[in-house]
């Protein structure tokens, strides 16, 4: 009989066990799988907020580089901004994308072992609090390193990025001049000095590694030392250091890999600083305000004591003192010598930068005074090198038009720049993508005129805009300037840079200008009889011609 119960005993003990067991298998399987569903939902979350940070960083970084002054990328390389757009952005994507992340989920880990740890033994708690303590000091320094050392790289990467930009738009000119070395020599000594900076943020990787793993075994032997008199005294058992050791580790290991993404986190804030700069930059200034419309714009230009100097070389005057007017309906070249500022009184007129001193009047109102927005649709802008985007012809010619055209009135603008004939006979006609093996020098500045022409401006500005013509190219499209003033549309004011005798004597007046100065004005025939600078211009290019 007492046999029967032992075993009815044993058989029930065992079932209770059993029980206790499947119950606690069920919640382990339950903690895993939510572990698992938790863990992918957070990193999930990351991921799309990563996602959001880095297209809102690149939206809200190149809005705010688009509406600087023109002042300010005269200071800036394309090669460093792009690269602040592509690479810096990037590197910031680490910040949530994995950083934060990993750095969360492993202070929460590190935070529920120390508070076990203290619930265990109070003493070793403190004993391994004052470790981590250490720990985390060498992290702070570590990261405030590894943030100046990401600073440097991201500039010294900008700048290997504008070499390799600006060798290869100027490929012909390298391989002509045999310069190949020469550029090569410029990229190795900027990889060189990435290659320092990551050999110093190795060494400071290898001295952050001794450091932890220094203190993490100096965490185990107090454990085992302090554990090991505790459990002799009587303090604890040793089941509890054993729980103590292990939770130890994972306390030491969260601190390590806090300490980790933590150095990679300042990586990112210290890529991300010029980026973050930048994005503060407030959009000039001709963006935010609102100025004047007028019903319609004459053409009458005056510059009232016009001098202007660049903000960076404020000895070096641009212009001094320039006084002229300019009519409606009139066609007024200006020529000079090269740097004689004949360029600056353009620039200035589209306000890409604002005069020193004096004022620019339009129509009787000052320039700053009009909406910039709506002076400039009045414009009609050909450059000395006009760059074409990379577009159909077509696109290129509508390019900033805003009212209202169709494809016939595309047409009609590249008739009368003389380009229709070339643009039909390209693989696609208006339809063809621009690059720039397809085109010439003098192809592009005949769609450039087009455009041009497309506004149908009050004001027509070609900066030596025939230099790349050829002659007969050259005479139709003058033709077709003096017949824009001719009364079959609406007559325009027209100022005309150029150094060909031919397009000179098309203008109603010259003006003459030498070292900011205006020297001289009137007519072609009126400056040659007075035998001065435009007169010995004239006589040099007869010469060079002869």
């Amino acid at each position: 009989m007492g046999y029967l119960f032992c075993i009815w005993c044993t058989s029930f003990c065992c079932s209770g066990a059993t029980t206790v067991f499947k119950r606690n298998a069920k919640i382990l399987v339950l903690l895993c799988l939510t572990s698992g569903i938790c863990s992918g939902i957070r990193g999930c979350c990351f991921s799309i907020a990563n996602m959001i940070l880095v297209k809102r960083m690149r939206e809200k970084l190149y809005s705010s580089l688009l509406f600087q002054d023109i002042s300010f990328f005269d200071s800036e390389t394309v090669g460093d901004l792009t690269s602040r757009l592509g690479s810096d952005c990037q590197q910031v994507s680490r910040v949530i994308g994995n950083d934060l992340n990993m750095i969360l989920r492993n202070i929460l880990q590190g935070t529920g072992a120390l508070v076990y740890l203290f619930i265990l033994s109070w003493p070793l708690a403190l004993s391994t609090l004052t470790i981590c303590s250490f720990l985390a000091t060498v992290i702070l320094f570590y990261g405030q390193y590894q943030k100046k050392a990401a600073a440097l790289t991201q500039e010294f990467t900008a700048s290997a990025n504008e070499v390799t930009q600006e060798t290869f738009s100027l490929m012909r000119t390298v391989r002509v001049y045999g310069t190949e070395k020469q550029e090569l020599g410029r990229y190795q000594q900027w990889l060189k000095n990435l290659a320092d900076i990551s050999w110093r943020q190795s060494v400071a990787y290898g001295l952050w590694g001794f450091s932890f793993n220094t203190l993490y075994h100096s965490t185990q032997v107090i454990a085992v030392l302090v554990g090991g008199a505790s459990i002799m005294a009587g303090h604890i058992t040793a089941e509890k250091l054993t729980k103590f050791i292990l939770y130890c580790e994972w306390l030491i290991y969260a601190t390590w890999w806090v300490g980790d993404n933590l150095s990679n986190l300042m990586q990112s804030v210290g890529a991300s600083e010029k980026v973050f700069r930048l994005m503060d930059l407030l959009p000039s200034d001709q963006v935010l305000s609102k100025g004047m419309k007028l019903q319609k714009l004459r053409g009458h230009i005056e510059f009232v004591n016009v001098s202007f100097h660049y903000s960076s070389r404020e000895t070096a005057h641009i212009l001094q003192h320039v006084n002229m007017t300019i009519y409606p309906n009139e066609v007024v070249a200006i020529v000079g010598l090269s740097g004689s500022g004949k360029s600056t009184l353009v620039n200035l007129l589209l306000r890409l930068y604002e005069p020193t001193s004096g004022q620019i009047l339009i129509d009787g109102f000052p320039l700053k005074e009009l909406d910039i927005k709506w002076f400039r649709e009045q414009i009609g802008y050909v450059g000395q090198e006009p760059r074409l985007f990379r577009m159909d012809v077509s696109s290129n010619i509508r390019y900033g038009c805003t009212r209202d055209i169709n494809q016939e009135d595309v047409e009609l603008a590249a008739k009368q720049a003389y380009a229709h004939e070339f643009i039909s006979s390209l693989p696609n006609g208006y339809q063809t993508l621009v690059d720039d093996e397809l085109l010439s020098g003098g192809q592009k500045q005949r769609i450039a005129i087009a455009r041009a022409i497309l506004r149908d401006p009050s004001i027509l500005i070609l900066d030596e805009a025939t230099s790349a013509l050829d002659a007969e190219s050259e005479h139709n499209v003058k033709g077709i300037l003096r017949a824009s003033n001719s009364g079959l549309k609406k007559k325009r004011t027209i100022i005309v840079i150029a150094h060909r005798l031919s397009t000179i004597q098309a203008a109603d007046r010259v003006v003459v200008m030498d070292a900011g100065n205006i020297v001289e004005m009137g007519s072609h025939f009126e400056l040659l009889q007075k035998d001065g600078l435009y007169a010995r211009l004239t006589n040099r290019q007869a010469e060079a011609f002869a």
